[in-house]
């Protein structure tokens, strides 16, 4: 990010926010059994739990939220919507949904129709493999090597491994891979973008055997801007060709419109194949709502259509990326260890490198989070063995996740650089005392997506 270049945008409205004192912190930290879905947003001071929904949006979608039509078949929100899946995605076909979970229940439960059919993917986030479980299916990741060394500078961290898919096609029988998916950027792994020659190099894959190839493209832009700034060839294009070609290369996408779309709600599936997406449309019916709003009211739609323009803006894109990439930087200066390098909506610390002498088994990463909010009101999340990790099925303890991370995600358009130097200095303190800090154990955990509800005590 040049350093002489402040925020592409400037403020109309602002949110008071407040430090509660550390001993508030601290029983709020309890009461939510160290977990910090459980803590109020009132109780936080800078938030960095997730990147999802949490955007500040501009004059622009305001203005068209006041131009909400909520007719419910119809609403000529969902044509302005259309217009803009047709320009920016290159889809004629698609269907709203509330979020982008939704579109996962759809396309899952559409295409996995039998037990164990796999579903592999770069790296599957909690929601997206939690829904190929649920319809008895196996979500499987194949990683690239590097996407699973914290420290490793490979520009393209979040590329499937093809030779490992390659050997996957062939081993399984016909007809048992319903769907092949890569998500971008690569949440899960420290997200870290896909390069477009992996992408078109998967797509000519599962061509070639009649697998439908689907993204998760919550963080397109995001993907399509490290593209053009680190894939040879690439640099002289624009940010919306680039996207373009990623989704010519695919049969269809899934889409939360609260990363990429700027927005606080709402989602799509998009797909070529009409059939598909007639057949998509009765359960959306069902649970969702009539295939013209999906679940959402007109002004949300129409809050979409404008930020999918917005989010492919490279100046936008150029402090975005940037001012992760600067967080980034300034943690490792204080020799914080974090996935490298850094991603496009968040920072990662490898909790496992920052308290090495917490056990696997202890979760480490989810120590680590609460120990960052109990020291200075900021709420980072886990990404790590209490959300990726597995049960033992004969002692119920926890199987470790292949990483162990913190994930510090930056809402779009939200805080200034003030904001984030005062995290930095936050998490240096922590640093400072990391061996004080203690593991955590299981009090209650159920459910294919535990980490939202679990909770934790301190190990003695």
């Amino acid at each position: 990010m040049n350093p002489m270049l402040p925020e592409p945008w400037r403020v109309k409205v602002v949110e008071p926010i407040r430090l509660p004192p550390a001993d508030e912190r601290d029983r709020w930290l309890r009461e939510g059994g160290f977990n910090l879905f459980r803590i109020p947003s009132e109780a936080v001071f800078i938030d960095l739990f997730t990147d999802s929904g949490t955007s500040a949006m501009s004059d622009s979608q305001w203005a068209g939220m006041m131009m909400g039509d909520e007719s419910y078949a119809g609403s000529r929100n969902y044509f302005h919507l259309a217009d803009a899946v047709r320009e920016v995605f290159g889809f004629t076909r698609f269907l709203p949904v509330h979020q982008g979970r939704g579109a996962e229940h759809l396309l899952f439960a559409g295409l996995v129709t039998s037990p164990g059919m796999i579903v592999p993917s770069n790296m599957h986030f909690d929601t997206t493999r939690a829904h190929v479980v649920t319809q008895g299916g196996v979500a499987v990741d194949l990683p690239i090597p590097e996407a699973l060394v914290a420290g490793s500078q490979h520009p393209f961290k979040g590329n499937i491994d093809l030779a490992r898919l390659t050997r996957l096609f062939e081993e399984t029988p016909a007809g048992r891979i319903p769907v092949a998916m890569l998500t971008l950027t690569n949440n899960a792994g420290g997200g870290q973008p896909v390069s477009l020659e992996n992408i078109r190099a998967m797509s000519a894959l599962c061509k070639a055997r009649g697998v439908p190839f689907y993204v998760d493209a919550c963080r397109f832009a995001e993907n399509a801007w490290f593209i053009k700034q680190r894939e040879p060839g690439q640099g002289a294009r624009s940010v919306r060709d680039i996207a373009r070609d990623i989704f010519d290369a695919t049969d269809g996408c899934t889409m939360s419109a609260k990363k990429d779309g700027l927005a606080n709600i709402g989602g799509f599936i998009a797909s070529r194949d009409p059939s598909l997406v007639d057949r998509l449309a009765q359960p959306l019916l069902l649970y969702e709502g009539f295939p013209t709003y999906g679940g959402l009211a007109g002004r949300d739609l129409e809050a979409i259509a404008r930020g999918l323009r917005e989010v492919v803006d490279e100046e936008y894109l150029r402090f975005r990326v940037g001012q992760v990439e600067a967080f980034g930087n300034a943690l490792l200066e204080r020799g914080i260890p974090i996935v490298r390098p850094p991603g496009g909506h968040a920072i990662y610390i490898d909790a496992r490198a920052f308290l090495p002498h917490i056990p696997a088994v202890s979760f480490p990463a989810q120590a680590l989070a609460c120990a960052i909010y109990r020291e200075g009101g900021v709420r980072p999340s886990e990404v790590g063995t209490s959300m990726h990790g597995a049960f033992d099925p004969e002692t119920n303890e926890p199987i470790p996740a292949p990483l162990d991370l913190v994930r510090l995600a930056v809402p779009r358009r939200v805080y200034t650089q003030a904001h984030l130097d005062y995290v930095v200095r936050v998490v240096a303190a922590v640093w400072e005392r990391r061996h004080d800090i203690k593991g955590l154990r299981w009090v209650h955990a159920e459910g294919a997506l535990r980490h939202f509800t679990a909770r934790f005590g301190e190990v003695d």
